[in-house]
């Protein structure tokens, strides 16, 4: 049985937006009329590049969650699991254009390819010019030497940052994309979950897990993982998810990186810490220094119980980067 604080579940997407714009006047706004188009409160900012993304809804923070100052300057906002529209993409662009273009950055799924795809072709008729980055850094999702295959997950939030800072800085698009790609060429992320999710409108799990089993790999929709088992102490399972992040790259020793520890939903920050405790064990044995660590909420799933472990391979351009401020009613940062 479905259990949730819910109204009718059709009516999810837009009450929670409803609720966001209505807590957050000062920092969000919704255009064109549409409450799933959402952007910075003073969009647009005259000579700045306009970061935007979008995705389905049920990931918060991600997708919406990162529109602020030092990040990003909109977002296409779709229903549970599912892309946004085109128009509705480009109404974010137009929004969002202060007259330098702009950048779409969004994860590796074919309804947002596709979309935002269209939504670029629309935008280049009105003359606004648009460049985009595909994230794609889990590495259950394909192999390496097929990275384009990748699914955008967690790690996407080093892209936002880095991005945004960037584009902070007066830096013209081009510019912007080169950081977006570099970025996300220095992210894998791998996750683990131990329970499915239950989308409103559908009223039920939308996959099983035994009692007593995880899925290394899982993506934040459900998608298959690597490898489904017996759970396995902490210790256990961030070893054998480390082992597949730090070859991939690889990160080796006189490495700086920052980590994320993101919860899927239902995980308590004390067990992300239990297993951040092991990431810095392994880590310090390889010789690889951490810059900076970020635990919490970043890229959710509704409320399916497991993690992500996201390490963000680091030089002085990235670092600097990575070290801006920034503010949404999600994420906040002072100068690091």
């Amino acid at each position: 049985m479905m259990k949730k604080f819910l109204n009718k579940p059709e009516a999810f997407v837009d009450e929670m937006l409803q609720g966001i714009l209505s807590a957050h006047p000062d920092q969000l706004k919704h255009v064109a009329d549409d409450l799933r188009c959402i952007v910075r409160a003073d969009a647009p900012k005259p000579g700045k590049v306009g970061l935007a993304t979008g995705g389905g809804s049920g990931h918060l923070p991600l997708f919406l969650g990162y529109v602020g100052k030092g990040l990003l300057d909109g977002c296409a906002v779709g229903g549970v699991f599912q892309s946004p529209g085109a128009d509705q993409m480009l109404e974010v662009t137009r929004a969002i254009d202060g007259g330098k273009g702009v950048l779409y950055i969004y994860g590796n799924y074919s309804g947002d390819r596709m979309n935002f795809d269209m939504a670029t072709e629309m935008a280049d008729m009105e003359e606004i010019r648009v460049e985009s980055y595909v994230a794609g850094e889990d590495v259950a999702s394909a192999p390496k030497g097929e990275e384009h295959k990748r699914r955008g997950v967690a790690g996407i939030f080093y892209v936002y940052k880095c991005a945004g800072a960037k584009a902070d800085e007066g830096a013209d698009l081009d510019e912007v994309k080169r950081i977006a790609e570099k970025a996300g060429a220095n992210v894998r992320t791998i996750g683990v979950a131990l329970s499915p999710v239950i989308v409103p409108e559908v009223g039920r799990p939308s996959f099983t897990i035994g009692d007593g089993e995880m899925e290394i790999g899982m993506g934040i929709h459900g998608e298959p993982g690597i490898r489904r088992g017996s759970l396995m102490t902490a210790d256990e399972v961030v070893q054998e998810m480390m082992d597949q992040i730090l070859p991939d790259l690889p990160y080796e020793s006189g490495d700086e990186v920052s980590v994320l520890m993101n919860g899927l939903g239902a995980t308590p920050k004390e067990e992300l810490y239990v297993a951040y405790r092991k990431v810095a064990e392994i880590l310090s044995e390889k010789g690889i220094s951490v810059f900076k660590v970020y635990v919490g909420e970043f890229a959710t799933s509704l409320e399916m119980t497991g993690f992500s472990i996201s390490v963000f391979k680091l030089d002085d351009e990235l670092k600097g980067l990575l070290a801006k401020p920034a503010c949404t009613p999600f994420f906040e940062q002072v100068e690091l």
